[in-house]
């Protein structure tokens, strides 16, 4: 999945479910649409059947990010920023959107439906048909040098599994951490991208599908028994975890990353 990060995790190592927002990452070279019209050949197969967008009724409720929740085909977003919707639909982060204020301020209720279940990465490719033809969305893509980290292969290699052919990627999530089938170094750096809030940049050179279990047991601090993002050094703790259980090292640097470069939004028509 774009859920706000932080309430979620709560008790429990809930950040792993969500990568709506989750998978909100960012390897370099993640695919974005530079407008509207370039999506106009497939709005029919990639739109809602029926939406909603209203200005959220007084107080703000959920802080920045809102809320998100989605079931097979129905998408639900309660006290969203619209920067939050194009990070759920996009899989970027708030520092790789360059727009307008009001992207950060103004707050929407949005509900939307499918003809027909389908899963978030459906869903997602219709929110971005929603933005284009309800807020009149249009972007280029541009490189802009931004802190990240950059993802390499350990000294004394990676542990990381081949999928069996044909394996479908999933995740199977715990208070500790999370058990992973099928996924490409692309999904796992898109993923670990909103928990560590910066982009990932893959340079492993690994090209493959992998399963592997991320166990963060044995790095939390003493007398915790569930991985929290408010702990003193969590960012840390996801580094150290990734190295010794998984063979891969990431490093904090200056990088050019792609950015959306918003030339065009408005207001949407409430109805």
């Amino acid at each position: 999945m774009m859920i706000r990060f932080l309430r979620t995790f709560g008790k429990a190592f809930s950040f792993l479910t969500d990568m709506g927002i989750l998978r909100q990452g960012f390897a370099l070279g993640f695919t974005l649409v530079s407008s509207v019209a370039s999506w106009s050949a497939t709005a029919s197969a990639q739109s809602f059947a029926a939406a909603s967008i209203r200005p959220s009724a007084g107080q703000v409720q959920f802080e920045h990010d809102g809320k998100t929740e989605t079931t097979p085909g129905n998408l639900r977003m309660r006290d969203v920023t619209l920067a939050t919707c194009i990070k759920w639909a996009y899989t970027v982060l708030d520092s790789q959107i360059a727009g307008p204020d009001w992207l950060q301020t103004e707050h929407f209720d949005i509900v939307a439906k499918a003809d027909e279940p389908v899963d978030d990465e459906q869903m997602k490719l219709m929110m971005r048909t929603l933005l284009a033809d309800r807020f009149k969305l249009a972007f280029h893509r541009q490189n802009k040098e931004l802190r990240s980290y950059v993802m390499t292969v350990a000294k004394g290699g990676h542990k990381l599994h081949e999928s069996e052919p044909d394996s479908k990627p999933s995740r199977q999530n715990s208070a500790v951490g999370t058990v992973v089938k099928g996924f490409t170094i692309r999904d796992f750096t898109d993923f670990m991208a909103g928990p560590l809030q910066k982009p990932i940049v893959d340079m492993t050179g690994l090209t493959g599908r992998y399963d592997f279990v991320l166990d963060f047991t044995s790095y939390l601090p003493p007398g915790e028994t569930v991985m929290k993002m408010d702990f003193d050094n969590s960012t840390g703790i996801i580094i150290a975890a990734m190295h010794g259980e998984l063979g891969l090292d990431l490093e904090s640097k200056k990088e050019n990353v792609e950015v959306m470069v918003i030339d065009h939004v408005e207001q949407p028509s409430v109805n």
